[in-house]
């Protein structure tokens, strides 16, 4: 296992492929924070900065993007689900708190139909319980023909735009940057099969009303790309679950609005009786 100081960008053997990870704080139920498609662990900077007084953080590099590079395995969000319970049993979490955004939240619900006995309580944020419909899936082949086609820049400037309210794409752009970045880091196979692991998903949908543990539900009010009335379904499905709206936010609420979603992290958190130290909010950007 490799790593660098103070617990970021660590590595470890999962399955076939060396998975990279942030693991900062203390505490003994670790909260796994899980980003979406196409980005990478860097996403919930604002979210370990804030938590780790008080918590175990971590964040992972999802198979194939950001530092956990593989450019040959089929992928799937199966295959996703099931690294991140061996990652888990790697570094010794028999149970932990999962947090899944978009691709991220497919993960988890995944993971957590197949293994509930690993999760303590479950955050989805942006994220829905559906299988692509037929032309939603007909449109992501037909996206991975123009990828291969013309390559990724017009698909990646294309998503950018849709994962933002409006108002962050002019008034947050070093967000926008940073997130531009991430997105253009991942090589074409990559972008290319993580569509095919998002267009051949199966639904979630049918076992919500099973899950049993405390679930937060948070999504950006503006959010195109899993609408609201996907998360306000979930919330109607899983009993006694909490769902957070929050205002002039896309897809991306984390990092457009991270004082209200760290506050809406905290409240949640503060019910389960975690932590002996309390983080502290202060309104600014990640």
């Amino acid at each position: 296992m490799n790593s660098e100081p103070n617990g970021y960008n660590l590595t470890t053997q999962v399955n076939n492929f060396e998975l990279s990870y942030d693991d900062v704080g203390e505490g003994a139920l670790p909260i796994i924070f899980l980003h979406g498609f196409p980005f990478d662990k860097s996403m919930w900077a604002g979210q370990l900065e804030f938590l780790k007084s008080g918590y175990r953080v971590i964040a992972c590099d999802i198979r194939g993007f950001g530092a956990s590079h593989d450019e040959t395995s089929y992928l799937t969000i199966n295959l996703f689900a099931d690294d991140l319970v061996v990652f888990m049993s790697k570094l010794n979490i028999d149970k932990a708190i999962i947090c899944g955004l978009s691709m991220g939240g497919f993960i988890a619900l995944n993971a957590q139909k197949r293994f509930p006995d690993r999760f303590e309580a479950l955050i989805l944020c942006d994220t829905q319980c559906i299988a692509d419909t037929s032309e939603v899936n007909a449109k992501r082949y037909k996206t991975i023909d123009e990828i291969n086609t013309n390559g990724v820049t017009g698909f990646n400037d294309g998503f950018i735009k849709s994962v933002f309210h409006k108002d962050s794409l002019t008034g947050k752009k070093e967000i926008v940057e940073k997130v531009r970045g991430v997105v253009f880091s991942n090589s074409q196979q990559i972008i290319t099969m993580g569509l095919k692991a998002l267009a051949e998903r199966a639904e979630t949908c049918s076992t919500l009303a099973e899950i049993d543990i405390p679930t937060l539900i948070v999504c950006g009010r503006e959010d195109v790309v899993t609408p609201l009335t996907q998360s306000e379904s979930m919330h109607k499905a899983i009993e006694g679950s909490i769902l957070q709206v929050i205002d002039d936010a896309g897809h991306v609420s984390n990092l457009e609005q991270p004082f209200e979603f760290n506050k809406h992290l905290y409240d949640f958190l503060e019910t389960l009786n975690l932590s002996e130290v309390e983080p502290v909010l202060e309104s600014k950007e990640y």
